[in-house]
């Protein structure tokens, strides 16, 4: 979880739907100083969501937490309308985050055991922000946590691992909690495979394809679908 692809297109889809809602400048600011991949024009797409799927008066919920950047969007929209923003991970890193990866971070690696634990910059993170009354970290691995959330919830935002065992995972556990006019957002979905990894487009694709989600915005990597039918 907590993962990002080998590159990033520099264009900017012009085909959007995305709200006037921003965050305030000091949340702003503590999501830029956090430790992360996601850029400033997606994270505020992210926000945009958030805050109209918190709306629906339902927990909103990530998939992939790593050191918490995109949970301070999403903790500040569950503060302003007064739910609850849950993040799932279970901080050890996702297959490009480990040793030898593009993407490992020596910095969150426990020295005691030799594995990465990204909950301690996370908890920093969020104390920061003075975000963490309105976060619960859920610590495991997805599918195991999904498997026992029965509740609806008004946002699910897919950014966990790259592998399609992974994203699939995340999808199929996850995206059945999506309340009627929910939304589901998926990140680093690139049709070009020039740009990145191919699991999160596959899977966007498949929600697509369902029939139960309709696309309503669209951010470099960051896509934006609303529930309007049953199933997955």
């Amino acid at each position: 979880m907590g993962r990002r692809p080998t590159r990033r297109p520099t264009r900017r889809n012009p085909v959007t739907a995305e709200s006037s809602a921003r965050p305030d400048p000091e949340v702003l600011a503590a999501f830029e100083a956090a430790k992360g991949f996601m850029p400033v024009h997606e994270g505020l797409a992210l926000y945009a969501a958030a805050v109209e799927a918190a709306a629906l008066g339902l927990p909103l919920l990530e998939v992939g937490t790593y050191c918490g950047r995109s949970t301070i969007l999403l903790a500040d929209a569950a503060r302003t309308a007064g739910v609850t923003a849950l993040t799932v991970d279970h901080h050890r890193g996702s297959e490009e985050q480990q040793p030898g990866w593009e993407y490992h971070d020596p910095s969150v690696v426990d020295p005691e055991i030799g594995l990465m634990d990204t909950l301690p910059a996370f908890r920093r993170t969020l104390h920061r922000a003075g975000l963490e009354e309105h976060v619960v970290a859920l610590v495991g691995r997805s599918p195991q946590v999904a498997a026992v959330w029965g509740a609806s919830l008004g946002l699910v935002f897919i950014d966990g691992g790259h592998t399609d065992e992974h994203a699939n995972g995340d999808y199929e556990g996850w995206a059945p909690k999506v309340a009627d006019g929910g939304l589901l957002v998926i990140h680093d979905v690139f049709p070009d495979p020039a740009h990145g990894g191919q699991a999160p487009y596959r899977v966007h694709r498949r929600a697509l394809e369902s029939g139960a989600f309709t696309e309503i915005s669209v951010t470099d990597s960051l896509r934006v679908l609303r529930r309007t039918g049953p199933g997955i």
